[in-house]
């Protein structure tokens, strides 16, 4: 009878397991980022944050972190990126729950995916998870029919005085995962081994 292998393959189940719990955890980071930082940056305003002074832009109170190109401030976004397609709320979050739902999928079946691979669904997967929330479960503004993403990050490129849209660790999430989906697309393949 022949030894059993000394490493055995990880079972599907097991690495399924551990996806959804890492994207679970990027989910929680999300939802506590912006409950605190909401809470924080909603104070009475004029109040000085610890560190730091108070400024406003565009209306919001800004508080700076690295000078005038990294702070934090309040935004609530009703539609995707940039805020496009907060004109048709139901196809926008239609589409976000249909995402969510072909991710999870996605990685169920990631075992025999690459690394990189992997890294990129759940990242993705836990992005659109944590902006869903918002869009289910925060009361909606009005005439909105669904929550609005709540924003909190915020870059300015001072040399061409750009203001790049305030994001989320979602987004951040989304768009790292992105980057990953393109890095995946440019590594080697592995071949089968042949019979």
């Amino acid at each position: 009878m022949p030894d059993a292998p000394l490493n055995p393959a990880p079972q599907p189940a097991r690495g399924a397991l551990g996806r959804f719990l890492a994207a679970g955890l990027l989910v929680l980071a999300d939802l506590a980022s912006k409950a605190y930082l909401f809470e924080y940056l909603e104070r009475r305003p004029g109040a000085s944050p610890p560190g730091g002074a108070e400024v406003w832009f565009n209306g919001h109170w800004r508080v700076p972190l690295l000078g005038d190109f990294l702070g934090l401030m309040l935004s609530e976004n009703r539609g995707a990126a940039w805020g496009i397609g907060d004109q048709f709320p139901w196809l926008l979050v239609g589409g976000r729950c249909v995402a969510v739902l072909v991710l999870a999928a996605m990685v169920l079946r990631a075992a025999v995916q690459p690394p990189v691979m992997r890294a990129a669904l759940v990242l993705i997967l836990a992005g659109a998870v944590g902006n869903l929330y918002d869009n289910l479960f925060r009361t909606p503004p009005e005439g909105h029919p669904f929550g609005a993403v709540r924003d909190f990050i915020h870059v300015y490129f001072e040399r061409w005085d750009y203001h790049f849209p305030t994001f989320n660790v979602a987004d951040s999430c989304i768009t790292v995962g992105a980057a990953c989906l393109l890095l995946a697309g440019f590594l080697p393949q592995r071949r089968p081994a042949a019979p």
